[in-house]
């Protein structure tokens, strides 16, 4: 009976503390709290890199390509001698890759 009445009386104190370990549960933990905040800034800068590698990539294919639309007869000789490993008879292939 008597706790009863002393948790009546301190009801203001308990739903405090339950509102602020609520709050910091949900702070650190949860779906927006800073775990999961440092996780997708993780994710984020790891797409970052992503999206400047296949950026770069992208550059070499265009020029390559638009090498290959102009008809630049070096670029067109080397693509030919190296798909087909074609070369005359004088020379010789080294292979360095």
């Amino acid at each position: 009976m008597r706790l009863i009445e002393s948790l009546k009386r301190k009801k203001f104190i308990l739903f405090n503390i339950f509102f602020m370990l609520y709050i910091g549960i949900n702070l650190i933990g949860g779906e927006r709290g800073l775990i999961s905040y440092f996780d997708k800034k993780r994710i984020y800068e790891e797409l970052e890199i992503k999206d400047k590698v296949i950026t770069s990539e992208l550059k070499d294919l265009e020029h390559k390509i638009s090498l290959v639309i102009n008809n630049d007869l070096d670029y067109l000789d080397m693509l030919y001698r190296e798909k087909f490993r074609y070369g005359t008879k004088d020379e010789i292939i080294i292979k360095l890759r």
